[in-house]
């Protein structure tokens, strides 16, 4: 399946998904109009992300403006020569700090992080997650937003899980293995079914998915 990099990329694939699973039409339906979320696949992508982790919506908006101003050009030299003093006056915890500077190491040493959209799923998840501090939560928002990738399910994320519960009226929060199961019969659209349940999931309690795209 081609990548999601435009939104008829995203409709097309809702209706193949729908295809492949219909018993899904009821939470497209309820979940509405799906937006894109497309971020750069770079440097300024990832961070995006790794600033959003633990924080709330408002909170992680306020600290990436602030080191979007003070990260400018916001790339691997820009971060080099700013001072950990100066990313902590931005907002970033200790550990962000830390994972930032991992993220600079590893692009030092040659990786492409928009290359990684022309590798397998697993592979490019495998790549980043070999950073110290990214996570596979990270590593598959990351693969979902900023390469376009469509068939990568978070299943650790708890906003997917609760919706897939109310969704299959489940009478407890399925667990991550649970949840992977039950998505393993959404291939290759598992990253389209990821952004339809966080789609239903606004839907349903009024409140975003912690999503930093």
């Amino acid at each position: 399946m081609r990548r999601i990099d435009t939104q008829a990329d995203l409709a097309a694939g809702l209706a193949k998904l729908l295809e492949i699973a219909p018993e899904l039409r009821p939470v497209a339906e309820r979940a509405g109009p799906l937006p894109l979320r497309r971020s750069s696949p770079d440097l300024k992508g990832l961070a995006r992300i790794v600033t959003a982790q633990q924080v709330s919506l408002a909170s992680a908006a306020a600290i990436f403006s602030r080191l979007e101003t003070l990260l400018d050009p916001f790339d691997a030299d820009t971060l080099s020569r700013t001072q950990d003093a100066e990313l902590a006056a931005a907002g970033l915890s200790r550990p962000k700090i830390a994972t930032l500077r991992a993220v600079e190491d590893a692009l030092g040493d040659g990786l492409d992080l928009a290359a990684l959209g022309d590798l397998p799923g697993e592979d490019a998840q495998a790549r980043l997650e070999a950073i110290k501090g990214i996570g596979p939560w990270s590593a598959e928002v990351f693969l979902l937003f900023c390469l376009g990738h469509p068939d990568v399910f978070p299943a650790g994320d708890l906003a997917l899980r609760e919706a897939v519960r109310h969704a299959f009226s489940l009478e407890a929060r399925p667990d991550q293995r649970e949840t992977m199961r039950r998505a393993e019969a959404w291939r290759p659209c598992r990253g389209i079914a990821a952004r339809l349940f966080w789609g239903y999931y606004r839907s349903v309690t009024g409140r975003g998915a912690g999503l930093p795209a």
